[in-house]
């Protein structure tokens, strides 16, 4: 069974901001994760403060199906620092588990030399430095930026550099809200799709006030894949 756990954490959008740019705050967001209209796990995402930087953490634990069976899990972690109304990545730490097989990856932004690079259990052809600029951001800050970003009609356009890879990520917000269920709470939201070439598309619905994503879905072939439905999110003390 092909795993897209590498790919959904680059998708899933969380501990994001309001539609207008407000103060980064912290706070622990909770999914439910679906496969294939299936209910498959959970996810966590948390963004908090760190040694005088801020560091954004995603959890993915499938529990059911033949990935449950497997104990796949997948965890990812920036470190990062604020640019003005930007997001900075520092460092970078993601690791895989599946059954008794381990991978991580680190990256290392090195912003002095304006080049990143990273190592590990990355294929050899990513091991060479990509060189940085300004605003340059992994794919969990994209993610922030997006939902900080998001307002109707608006086009985003960002860099995306993350695990040995850099190429152009862009978004389109619908012009009008459309109404959202989660559990039993309905939501007027801005749904923003990412714009890519192939057969993959990515949906993200994002509520004023709400600190992060109500809903992001993924789809391949004209098919849904996993979709995470937001079931709580809470502020957290420094």
């Amino acid at each position: 069974m092909k795993s897209h756990l590498p790919l959904l954490l680059a998708v899933l959008i969380g501990a994001a901001l309001p539609g207008s740019a407000l103060a980064l705050e912290p706070f622990v967001a909770n999914y439910q994760v679906f496969n294939s209209g299936k209910a498959l796990g959970d996810a966590t995402m948390q963004v908090k403060p760190e040694g005088g930087h801020w560091r954004i953490d995603l959890n993915i634990h499938a529990e059911r199906g033949m990935m449950g069976l497997a104990g796949a899990a997948a965890q990812q972690s920036t470190l990062f620092e604020t640019a003005g109304e930007g997001y900075r990545p520092l460092s970078q730490t993601m690791v895989r588990k599946v059954l008794f097989s381990k991978r991580t990856i680190n990256g290392v932004y090195d912003w002095n030399k304006r080049s990143a690079q990273w190592s590990g259990d990355v294929k050899e052809h990513r091991r060479k430095p990509i060189p940085l600029a300004d605003g340059d951001m992994s794919g969990l800050l994209i993610n922030l930026a997006v939902v900080r970003d998001a307002q109707p009609g608006k086009t985003l356009n960002y860099r995306f550099v993350d695990s040995g890879r850099a190429r152009p990520h862009q978004y389109l917000v619908a012009q009008e809200l459309e109404g959202v269920k989660v559990d039993d709470m309905s939501f007027n939201a801005m749904r923003v799709n990412r714009v890519q070439s192939g057969n993959e598309e990515t949906s993200i619905w994002v509520v004023d006030g709400v600190p992060t994503p109500v809903r992001i879905l993924q789809r391949e072939n004209g098919q849904d894949t996993y979709d995470l439905r937001l079931v709580e999110y809470k502020g957290v003390n420094e």
